[in-house]
């Protein structure tokens, strides 16, 4: 009896290289090596040995070492860049001084525009911070949902229509009249069209535009673009 339990200890090492003792009653007995004496085998371990009468064994085997599990392979995906703050304020300071303009008369569409909302999305499909449509974005080469790219295209529309007005009767309101107006609209008229929405809309951009110039706190903003000039009332 105690010779059967040691078998189940043998049988139930742990895994490594071994040699195996198959009985003929199925048993499989490992010890690290087995040694045959005349009519007996050894089974040899660390801290056992246990003779077996040969006519008890069927076979013997021979069991390497398992392999080693393999580490898992280094993740080689490239690392997501941090998440970009975007300040549209500051995005919007920057477009006015790339194209010429005063800051503030971008500042002040901008604000009447969407207030700097980033996400915003009009009832018309308007989009982002300068609201542009998807046609118009497409048509200057911008994607509306991306925040710089809106800011910039909103910008240059603003001062392609500025240009596009500047030898015509109160070329600043026609301008911000196209831009929210259509410049169909602004020719049909010849000049802001007698639309509630748009004509308040002027005036809302044209009050903000003032309101920043005279506050001690934007002069030095109004300031920055010194190649513009101030906008006609």
């Amino acid at each position: 009896m105690m010779r059967f339990a040691l078998f189940l200890v043998l049988a139930a090492l742990p895994l490594a290289a071994a040699d195996i003792a198959v009985l003929h009653t199925g048993a499989r007995i490992r010890a690290q090596r087995i040694e045959k004496l005349e009519d007996r085998y050894i089974l040899i371990s660390a801290d056992s040995r246990i003779e077996l009468k040969a006519d008890l064994i069927a076979e013997l085997e021979h069991e390497d070492d398992p392999p080693s599990p393999q580490a898992a392979p280094a993740d080689k995906s490239p690392t997501p860049p941090p998440f970009k703050e975007v300040d549209p304020k500051k995005l919007v300071t920057e477009a006015a001084l790339k194209y010429g303009l005063p800051p503030a008369i971008v500042h002040a569409l901008a604000m009447t525009e969407s207030a700097y909302q980033t996400n915003a999305v009009s009832r018309a499909g308007a989009i982002g911070v300068m609201q542009l449509m998807p046609g118009t974005a497409q048509s200057l080469n911008a994607d509306p949902r991306d925040v710089e790219q809106n800011i910039d295209a909103g910008t240059r529309l603003l001062r392609e229509l500025l240009l596009k007005y500047e030898n015509d009767p109160n070329p600043v309101r026609r301008a911000l009249a196209a831009y929210n107006a259509g410049s169909g609209a602004v020719a049909r008229y010849n000049g802001v069209p007698p639309y509630r929405e748009t004509q308040a809309y002027v005036e809302k951009v044209i009050e903000r535009y003032w309101k920043q110039v005279n506050a001690p706190q934007s002069v030095s903003l109004a300031a920055q673009g010194s190649a513009a000039q101030t906008p006609a009332q």
